[in-house]
């Protein structure tokens, strides 16, 4: 794929606790020149981007339970449905890592479904199974139940955790979900040759803070 190709498949992204309101503009003048896919902001900043991306082709992703998942189900559906209304177009939530590590599979599906059902035909949703916390057969479990769940993507990494996006974790997930299913690699992809790498092993989306150093063939330091 070309650069200009990936850059329509990345959620330009920035999570930062302390980015501020003159960077948030600032991302999203760069997704509108670069042509990238959305702009991924926390919550309290989806007003001010969803202005600034008003009329361009960029869609706005935001982050719901983040970066730990631990919420309750309630307050996560709650979150994504006041998040499309103040103008997120996709919703990238966290799966309840612990829930998953207890055994409480039911749990966690709920979860999803809740959320889910509060976007139903308003945004995808993307599910971030945290992967670096998650044994093999944990990730093949998790990438399971947001089938089931009725997700639209598979998102492997918050950026927050112990490590990212690894091409052997996006061919496993693909494996599970099968060929339909969105697969989002987030966390450490900063050159566009990993980026080619995960798109190779599957990934129909990537997530990234070094997305123009990604399209212009440098080499980013971010999430």
């Amino acid at each position: 794929m070309t650069p200009e190709q990936i850059a329509g498949l990345i959620d330009h992204t920035l999570l930062a606790a302390v980015s501020t309101e003159e960077e948030i503009i600032r991302v999203c003048a760069e997704a509108k020149q670069y042509g990238f896919a959305t702009v991924c902001v926390n919550p309290y900043w989806v007003p001010i981007a969803a202005r600034e991306l008003a009329g361009s082709q960029v869609g706005l992703t935001t982050v719901i339970g983040f970066p730990l998942g631990a919420s309750r189900t309630e307050i996560k559906a709650a979150e994504a449905a006041d998040a499309i209304v103040a103008g997120a177009t996709e919703i990238d939530m966290v799966l309840n890592v612990g829930a998953l590590k207890t055994g409480r599979a039911d749990a966690v599906k709920r979860d999803i479904e809740e959320v889910v059902k509060a976007c139903k035909g308003k945004a995808p949703v993307k599910v971030i199974i945290e992967t670096c916390y998650l044994t093999d057969d944990e990730k093949r479990q998790a990438s399971l139940l947001c089938k089931e769940a009725g997700a639209d993507f598979v998102k492997t990494s918050t950026g927050f955790g112990t490590g990212g996006a690894t091409v052997e974790d996006i061919a496993l997930i693909r494996r599970v979900v099968g060929p339909e299913m969105g697969i989002k690699a987030s966390g450490g992809v900063r050159d566009l040759d990993i980026a080619r790498k995960l798109i190779q092993a599957g990934a129909t989306r990537l997530g990234a803070s070094s997305s123009i150093a990604i399209v212009t063939g440098g080499v980013g330091q971010g999430y």
